[in-house]
């Protein structure tokens, strides 16, 4: 797959002044002007993050409102509902507040609304589980700030709400008690940016404070904290690194027994990073909702025996097992599809439908599409409840849910964003629907957005890659949206003549660039097709990341190859 290679704008001036107060390799000094770290006191945060900088939980609007009813809920013993949504940041958040809670106060609960039979959000089969059960108080979590109808028929029931959102709010808001959401207009809250469960680690922490509680009882659920931060894909700036930060250091030092039965049952054994959360640990706890109940997150999260996460947890890692063979065997098809149909494989979008394909599993699907095969606006849809459900993937650049909204006279439901979006319609309209996205993508996209693109941070001289250097870029960790992993590109390297195919699929490369006698050794993975550059000796260009191999039991700097191309 052809790759765009788009190089990163510098600032020589605030490199130049960084680089003079902080004395550091001065292509550490771009990276860091390039995250927005401008001062040796923005540096300064930025590598040594403490828990003393995050912000007060009360200039949060409403954070009195919410902590004062439920105080009043403790004084008169009613019942408490603790809602969330079923995926990582969800379940990550309704664990963290119930269990917090709960340790104070018996009269309460927990509720996840079915995936497939109720749907994302505040369902109606969960307002109504509340009223018939006698909740007066539901605390929603990563979900509610546009659930307007069905909050208000909650008021109207005697059930009072706390929403606790990370969404972008509309214009007008639900009936609630209180609504702690940091987008909301008003809302004087520094960092904007916080994921469903970070916002519920704030409404303990204010609760915690009113009742005089040591900082440990909320600080034990950092390691749920840091998790929904990596799986939500929120910013990894501000509040949202300090807790990332100090949440990975308790998941590698002490975290809760559901946590330390997933990370043993995947096997891993080194430190754990932020990639960990997301490729490991989060596909598991997704896998409760996409192929059963996920409730068995919130169970796993909140179980204290060791024994008893562990036996909750072989549930999960079963499940994900079960979702990657059934993913993998549906991603194959699809493709199968495309190759089939040359009509097909020319398009500018992907739409496709089978109605025996799992509803869980279609969004990892269409993701997968777009990451290895065929670069460019996808759907995949499937038969549910006699309706055609389906999960809509983009590409950099391209709002798909834009593309989605102009096809809404076919369509029954739909919502989402910029990258993701979901739609239901009726069996009779897929054909009329598939090409009329097509027709709307065809006729917008700027053909560019069809090429990936690579971002790179900056060039960089082999020479430049040593331990020293190493050891500050590593400090970049935690790694995510709006500090990615830097990206390196390299001009005029030639093979030492050790670079080698490795089972024919990957390179193992081995490189010198100029006059600097030492070879840097890298690895491409799935890159075979570009060895006929590599061996022809002549000077390339290759764009790729830092990191470290083992080998014998030594630790030695390698380049993980993302691209290479040939004069």
């Amino acid at each position: 797959m052809q790759k765009r290679w788009t190089v990163r704008s510098y600032q020589p001036k605030q490199e130049a002044l960084l680089q003079a107060s902080l004395r550091i390799h001065p292509l550490l000094c771009r990276l860091l002007v390039q995250r927005g770290m401008h001062t040796y006191d923005e540096s300064r945060l930025f590598f040594r993050p403490t828990l003393a900088d995050l912000h007060d939980p009360w200039i949060m609007k409403d954070m009195d409102k919410a902590v004062s009813r439920i105080e009043q809920a403790f004084f008169r013993h009613e019942k408490i509902l603790v809602f969330g949504d079923y995926d990582v940041d969800g379940t990550t958040a309704v664990a963290t507040v119930f269990d917090f809670l709960h340790s104070l106060y018996n009269n309460i609960e927990f509720y996840i609304p079915h995936r497939y039979r109720e749907g994302y959000g505040i369902s109606t089969q969960g307002i109504e589980y509340a009223r018939d059960n006698d909740f007066s108080l539901v605390i929603a979590l990563d979900c509610g700030i546009k659930a307007i109808d069905q909050i208000t028929w909650a008021a109207d029931h005697g059930i009072d709400f706390i929403i606790c959102d990370h969404h972008l709010p509309d214009a007008i808001l639900p009936p609630a008690v209180a609504i702690l959401n940091p987008k909301q207009y008003d809302c004087p809250y520094p960092y904007k940016e916080l994921s469903g469960c970070g916002i519920g680690y704030k409404l303990i922490t204010a609760f915690a404070q009113k009742k005089g509680l040591p900082e440990s009882a909320v600080y034990r659920y950092l390691d749920l904290v840091a998790t929904s931060i990596a799986a939500d894909i929120v910013p990894m700036t501000g509040e949202n690194r300090v807790l990332a930060f100090h949440g990975l250091k308790k998941v590698n030092e002490s975290p809760l027994p559901g946590i330390q039965a997933l990370i043993q049952l995947s096997g891993l054994k080194e430190q754990l990073t932020i990639s960990n959360l997301v490729f490991v640990i989060a596909p598991r706890v997704n896998a409760a909702g996409r192929m059963d109940d996920a409730r068995k997150a919130v169970n796993l999260f909140i179980e204290n025996d060791m024994e008893k996460a562990m036996e909750i947890a072989k549930v999960l890692h079963a499940d994900n097992f079960d979702r990657k063979e059934i993913d993998g065997n549906i991603t194959k098809e699809a493709v199968e599809l495309i190759q089939n149909d040359t009509t097909l494989h020319n398009k500018k979008s992907t739409v496709l439908y089978k109605p025996d394909w799992h509803k869980g599993v279609v969004g990892i699907v269409a993701s997968r599409l777009i990451d290895k095969y065929y670069y460019r606006p996808t759907i995949i849809l499937t038969l549910s409840n006699d309706k055609v459900a389906g999960s809509a993937r983009s590409v950099i650049g391209f709002n798909v849910y834009e593309a989605i909204h102009q096809c809404k006279d076919l369509l029954e439901n739909y919502g989402g964003h910029f990258y993701a979006a979901g739609m239901t319609l009726k069996p009779e309209n897929v054909a009329a629907f598939q090409e009329k996205f097509e027709e709307v993508v065809a006729t917008t996209i700027n053909p560019d957005l069809l090429i990936p693109e690579i971002t790179i941070d900056t060039e960089i001289g082999l020479k430049d890659i040593t331990p020293a250097f190493f050891n500050i870029l590593r400090q970049f960790e935690p790694l995510g949206p709006d500090n990615q992993r830097p990206v390196f590109l390299v001009r005029n390297v030639v093979d030492s003549g050790y670079s080698r195919l490795i089972k024919d699929e990957h390179i193992k490369f081995s490189v010198k660039q100029g006059k600097h006698p030492i070879a840097v050794t890298g690895i491409g993975f799935y890159m075979s097709d570009k060895f006929s550059i590599v061996s022809s000796r002549k000077p390339f260009d290759m764009v790729f990341t830092i990191d470290e191999n083992e080998w014998n039991g030594k630790m030695n700097l390698q380049m993980k190859v993302i691209d290479i191309r040939s004069h």
